[in-house]
């Protein structure tokens, strides 16, 4: 970020001897600094000629959006999309520029950033140890969507209660044979809705058996590892009844696999995904999901950045349960009776 003037809010910093996370405190009035440190770098800002007027405000001047190329192209993923949306209506109800700016493994992270002239970052999706170490060193107000780090402003929907719901409404519709389709479980939401399958399943006195719990393949484009996944599970001995998917993108995936196999949905297999986004609405059939306001992430995630409400914390945005065509119960189904002692969830 560069002043009218020519100075950086990093060679403020520099200049200093503190962090450029310091001088942003310091300029805004935030808590957290001694009266010492404060005095420091406003005495050094005026020597520099730095213009402090919008700062002072605890308004940033431009907010980054950073998301995870492991995520794919915003125009291939639908969820992200929807997040950047709420964050571009934040930020533009509150008079602050956004630019956006992907992330990929190995990025110099901090000098893109340095280009963007930004003073605030918002990251989405999920963002590796090493890019999270690139993206913390900026030393710039940061909240994550979709994402948790300790120490950081997190903003996500209630991944665990969706996936719990999604695989009890399964249950209770009579499937004997629930399976699983999952991303890379290093992702936070993709973990928590792993665990949010398997409480139901153990709720339920279901046995989890880690054949009907299958993970994307890495090394596959977006498309064919849902499918692969799918394939994956009907060759099984015993291939499931019911699916749930982590995402709705991939749901309509292995949706397609089946029907390329004469199965029917949902007289044969059951499926539900997560997200809601629009083409869940409008598949065939039309796909039953979790639902939560996406936009309302990235809104509420911008929204902190603006007011400067950055302290460490993880919001859970409620979700609900969206019950359509791919999913329909049968009357009278009824939860199958263990067998044997459930194994507690991972």
């Amino acid at each position: 970020m560069t002043d009218k003037r020519g100075v950086t809010i990093r060679e403020l910093a520099q200049a200093a001897g503190v962090s450029i996370g310091t001088v942003s405190r310091a300029l805004k009035g935030q808590p957290g600094l001694s009266e010492q440190t404060r005095s420091q770098v406003l005495d050094v800002a005026q020597q520099l000629g730095y213009d402090t007027g919008k700062l002072r405000t605890g308004k940033p001047r431009r907010i980054l959006f950073l998301y995870s190329r492991s995520i794919g192209s915003l125009a291939n993923n639908p969820f992200y999309s929807y997040v950047l949306h709420g964050a571009e209506t934040a930020c533009r109800e509150a008079g602050v520029p956004l630019s956006i700016m992907s992330v990929l493994a190995g990025d110099d992270v901090a000098g893109q950033v340095r280009r963007h002239e930004s003073d605030a970052l918002l990251g989405a999706g999920y963002f590796d140890p090493e890019a999270m170490e690139a993206i913390r060193r900026c030393e710039l107000p940061l909240v994550l969507v979709d994402h948790f780090f300790p120490g950081v402003r997190c903003v996500n929907d209630d991944n665990q209660l969706g996936a719990w719901l999604a695989t009890r409404h399964l249950l209770e519709g009579g499937a004997r044979r629930v399976a699983a389709i999952f991303g890379p479980l290093a992702h936070h939401s993709v973990s928590l809705r792993a665990k949010g399958f398997r409480r139901a399943l153990y709720e339920a006195g279901r046995l989890f058996d880690p054949d009907y719990e299958v993970t994307l393949d890495p090394a596959l484009e977006y498309r064919e590892a849902g499918r692969d996944a799918m394939r994956r599970l009907l060759d099984l001995p015993e291939p499931p009844d019911a699916v749930f998917a982590y995402n709705d993108s991939t749901a309509i995936f292995a949706i397609e696999v089946c029907r390329e196999r004469g199965l029917r949905v949902p007289e044969d297999i059951r499926f539900i995904g997560y997200d809601d986004i629009e083409e869940a609405a409008h598949s065939k059939p039309p796909l039953s999901t979790v639902k939560m306001d996406k936009e309302a992430l990235g809104h509420v995630a911008a929204r902190a950045l603006i007011e400067g409400d950055i302290e460490p914390s993880d919001a859970s945005l409620p979700v609900e349960l969206v019950v359509r065509e791919s999913s329909r119960i049968d009357a009278g189904a009824a939860v199958a009776a263990p067998t044997r002692k459930p194994r507690r969830p991972a």
